[in-house]
Parts: C-alpha cells; structure tokens; sequence
C-alpha cells in the first residue's frame, strides 16, 4: 500500500481557490496514485503536471474543466523559488537568444506535424483543418471548419485571378479551398516534409505550389508580390524577437493593395507565453502573442483593418477533435499504445481548458500596408458556408 504524503499547504489553497479536490468525487477532480507528485508540483509546476498525467500519476475524468479552473485561480505562477527561477532564466534567455531562428525553425516541423498522419487523419475533419473552427449557426466539426475557411476568403476579398501567399499551409486546406471557389493562384509554405508531399501528391490538379521553407527565405526565393497573404496557424512559431521582421517580410511580398490575414492564437496578459510542457512537448519553441506584441511590431510596417476574436471556439473544437481521436483509438492503440494516448488526451484537453478559462484567445487580424487607400470593411458574423 502507497503511504499517503500530506498535501503541501500552497497547493491546497491553489486547490481550494480553483474549487478543486485531490482525490474528490467530482469530474474535475484529480485521482492522485503517486503520493510524490505534489512533491514534483512545487518544484516544476505544469511541467510536472502534465509529464505526470502521461505517466499515469495521476487521472481526471474531465480534464479540461479542471485545467481551465486552475488557470482562473492562476495555479499556472511559479510556486517556490526554484521555479520563479527557472522561469525568470527562460525569459532572459527569450530575451539574449533566438529559440525560433532559422536553423531552429524546422524542428517543430519534425517533432508535431511529421508524426504519424493517422494521428492527425483520427483527429481532424475530411480537409485536415489544424486550426480553430468558426461555429456559427453550425454543429459539425466539418461545418465549422469549412466555414471559417470561406470566412478567410471573404475577409481577404478573393477574386478570380489573383496571386494568394499561404504562410503556413498546413495540410492544404485553405490553399485548395480558394482555388477551388474564388479561382485563385496560391503558393503555400511550410516546415513539415509530410505537409508538403500531402499537398503535392493530394493537390497537383489545383494551380497550387508548395515550398519546403521559413517565411525568412521567401524574400530571395520568391520574385513576385501576392495580392492576398494569409498566415493560418503559424504566427504561434515566429516568436516575439521575430515579430517585426515577420510583418517586415510580409509587407515587401505584399501588392500595393494586398491584404494579410493573420489568425493566431493569442495570450490575453500583457506579454504573451507559452505552457512550459506544451514547449516541451507539442510546439518547441512556440510563443503565443500578447495584443500589445502584435500592435508594437505590425505598425512600422502594416496598417490594422480589422481584429476579430472567437476565443470560445476553440474549446468546441479541441473537444470535437478529441471526440474523433477517442472514436478512432482502436484502430491505433495497437500500434501507439497507452503513453500516446494520454499524451494526446492531454494535449488536446488542457487546451481546452486554456481557452475555456479566458486566457487564450483566438484572433484574425487583416493588415493593409499603410500606403494604400483605407477601403476596408469589416465581414459581419453570417454563415458561410
């Protein structure tokens, strides 16, 4: 029999403020069957919690609830000195290196998007959409994403015959969608080699390109500007040293009409971050914006049209892509055994719960550059699908 360790007396309060119990009855409740992990919990914070959640120390029926409500009590602050150390040591290190430099930007490609593709084709919808849905008077996953699709098109005012850039073009969904429907040209980037041989093998009837590339290299491979640029998805992995050179790079390729719509996860405090077993684990490197980040490194170079946020969206879809993952495990546990699930049902989970609890946001930026005549209009919510 395990000896029962008593519950230190900081994560008791963080427990009580969030209303959640250790071994409570409730859904949200967490099962502890490793006494030492509130040990491990003051000294590594939500590195530990979710590196023990993958190793089984610990259980929750519903996980995201529990994530969001430790996120409203702020359980995700440093809780002893060891910890407010080593996050102080990775903001300077921010600060001093690059984390998200050019010879780094293809490890994320390699380590979450070249996985096993029956991973992502159990979780996502028909089109392979990795990114927020926009559920408006919609109830499928397939509908939702579909929608947010055409709502890019509409905000970025497509028309036959145009040039669009696809920063970021994940598994080409977006790309085939404005071919498909608006009669556009689309060169689309990414750093997945699976994402780019999915695109070409999938794709080759449609006037699409694809490059294997960092948006740092178009400049000198590209010899065109684009009417129309969109970054789905991405902005997540430009990192805030690399924020002005972003929009710096966008502005050169863009027409002197063009348009850029960014949609990228934001962080609502002050200066933006990143969960440190998400960094570790799901998106190395990744750095999620803050509102003020955006607006400080955009203005030199582009001109704000619109700022739309569906935070709350995302909670649907992270739950609907846990929905399908779950469905389809046992065509995959086999193969992937426990650890993977877990890791998975973490991940897409406690996302959730960062979005349910307020701190993420969703948001869709459109940019002009500040030389052209001020014509935008916003696209009010309406189905389009």
């Amino acid at each position: 029999m395990v000896a029962i360790l008593p519950i230190p007396g900081s994560l008791q309060a963080i427990a009580a403020a969030a209303d959640v119990r250790f071994d409570g009855l409730r859904p949200w409740d967490l099962r502890v069957h490793d006494p030492n992990l509130f040990a491990d919990l003051l000294r590594r914070g939500s590195l530990a919690l979710g590196e023990g959640y993958v190793a089984g120390r610990w259980d929750c029926h519903q996980l995201d609830e529990l994530i969001s409500r430790l996120l409203q009590a702020r359980a995700n602050r440093p809780l002893s000195r060891r910890a407010w150390a080593a996050m102080a040591w990775e903001r300077l290190l921010d600060r001093v290196s690059n984390p998200q430099s050019l010879m780094r930007s293809f490890r994320v490609g390699r380590q979450h998007y070249d996985i096993d593709h029956r991973v992502y084709r159990a979780t996502l919808d028909p089109r392979l959409v990795y990114s927020c849905g926009y559920w408006h008077g919609v109830d499928s996953l397939e509908e939702a994403q579909l929608q947010k699709l055409e709502r890019i098109c509409r905000k970025l005012q497509l028309q036959p015959g145009q040039r669009l850039l696809d920063v970021g073009c994940g598994w080409g969904a977006l790309a085939a969608h404005a071919a498909e429907h608006h009669g556009v040209q689309v060169t689309g980037i990414t750093v997945s080699a699976a994402q780019y041989l999915w695109i070409r093998e999938r794709y080759g009837h449609l006037p699409i390109q694809v490059e294997l590339c960092d948006y740092r290299s178009l400049p000198g491979l590209l010899t065109q500007r684009y009417e129309r640029i969109a970054s789905v998805g991405m902005f997540e992995h430009v990192g805030p040293r690399n924020h002005a050179a972003f929009f710096r790079c966008m502005a050169e390729l863009m027409d002197a009409d063009g348009l850029l719509l960014l949609h990228t996860i934001g962080h609502g405090a002050r200066v933006g971050g990143t969960d440190p077993w998400i960094d570790a684990y799901v998106f190395p490197g990744g750095r999620l914006p803050s509102a003020p980040e955006l607006c400080v490194s955009s203005v030199p170079h582009l001109r704000l049209e619109d700022w739309e946020n569906f935070g709350g969206d995302y909670v649907r879809t992270l739950l609907a892509w846990w929905q399908n993952f779950a469905g389809n495990w046992p065509h995959l546990e086999s193969e992937l055994g426990d650890s993977f699930y877990r890791f998975w049902r973490y991940y897409l989970l406690s996302c959730a719960g960062y979005f349910r609890s307020g701190q993420g946001q969703l948001w869709q930026l459109v940019m002009s550059r500040p030389d052209s005549p001020p014509v935008y209009r916003s696209v009010r919510p309406q189905l389009c699908v």
